[in-house]
């Protein structure tokens, strides 16, 4: 399992566009043929930062999306919205301690 992090600061009276836009299509992301799980995360404090959480099945299953019309469509409109430069990165899990 992969796990996709990104993290985006948006203009601060573009957070509504972001999140309609979101809104629209994270059913078809989270449907996407290798996603596994996406969420969406706000700053606790700077509410203009977002990220998203997602596993894939594997890198090729991202890139796979990456390379679609989906995130095409999805990341066009997303990247004009930003005030920084986005920061992802991709892990896998080694471990997950429970209670």
């Amino acid at each position: 399992m992969l796990v996709r992090v990104v993290r985006m600061t948006f203009q601060e009276d573009r957070v509504e566009d972001f999140l309609e836009n979101f809104e629209k299509n994270k059913q078809s992301i989270r449907n996407f043929p290798g996603c596994d799980h996406l969420e969406l995360w706000q700053d606790e404090n700077e509410k203009n930062i977002f990220l998203t959480y997602s596993h894939w099945k594997s890198e090729e299953a991202l890139n796979q999306y990456r390379d679609s019309e989906l995130f095409k469509t999805v990341w066009g409109f997303t990247k004009a919205l930003f005030t920084a430069r986005p920061i992802a990165f991709s892990s896998k899990k080694l471990q997950e301690v429970k209670p």
